[in-house]
């Protein structure tokens, strides 16, 4: 296995999703593109604030990014040093991915704040929610599988879906990246050892 060109490929992959993570993040702060909420924080769903995506899934993947896709670059076969900072930046990643997946399983499950038409802002659907009186239990139907509790949420407009979606997508996005950089500090740790077997190409005779 040429340990070299797999950094390569782990680091290429992970520039993408680390810009991807970033920009649901930013989008999650305009619900349904609404630009007013992002004036008063108070109005956006907690979890948006944790910057899962931001920070977690973007800044913190995209310096082992750089050092991965580096160490697979200079690929020669002495480059045990540059492989072994290459499973540290990976665990870094690791803990931003966990983060990004964290954050955003949290926002998905206790789904968003909005205006349920009291002109109150809470989340109905979170399952410690004690005040609104409503007519079915929510810890035995969970409103991601039921699309009509959606319309509980009044303003924003569709802001169930707009959250649902782009907290799913980044719960992906990171879990990707969580095997990518776990597989990179496999990698890594083969590098060490047996070098990054990149051959060098022969110069003239």
């Amino acid at each position: 296995m040429c340990t070299g060109k797999c950094a390569k490929c782990i680091g290429t992959c992970l520039y993408p999703l680390a810009g991807f993570c970033i920009v649901a993040n930013i989008l999650l702060f305009f619900p349904n593109f609404e630009v007013e909420y992002v004036q008063d924080t108070a109005k956006l769903t907690p979890e948006i604030l944790y910057l899962g995506g931001i920070f977690g899934g973007g800044i913190m993947i995209l310096f082992p990014a750089i050092h991965i896709h580096a160490t697979g670059n200079r690929g020669c076969c002495a480059n045990r040093c540059g492989m072994f900072l290459s499973v540290l930046f990976a665990a870094l990643g690791v803990l931003g991915s966990a983060y990004c997946v964290i954050a955003s399983s949290l926002g998905l499950a206790n789904g968003p704040l909005c205006d349920v038409g009291t002109g109150n802002w809470t989340r109905p659907f979170s399952t410690d929610l004690t005040e609104l009186n409503l007519n079915f239990s929510i810890s035995e139907e969970n409103y991601l599988f039921n699309s009509e509790m959606w319309d509980m949420c009044k303003v924003p407009k569709d802001v169930v879906l707009f959250n649902v979606v782009l907290f799913a997508l980044l719960i992906g996005f990171g879990v990707i990246e969580l095997v990518l950089c776990l597989f990179q500090m496999v990698n890594g740790l083969f590098g060490c050892i047996c070098g990054t077997c990149v051959k060098r190409r022969a110069g003239p005779v």
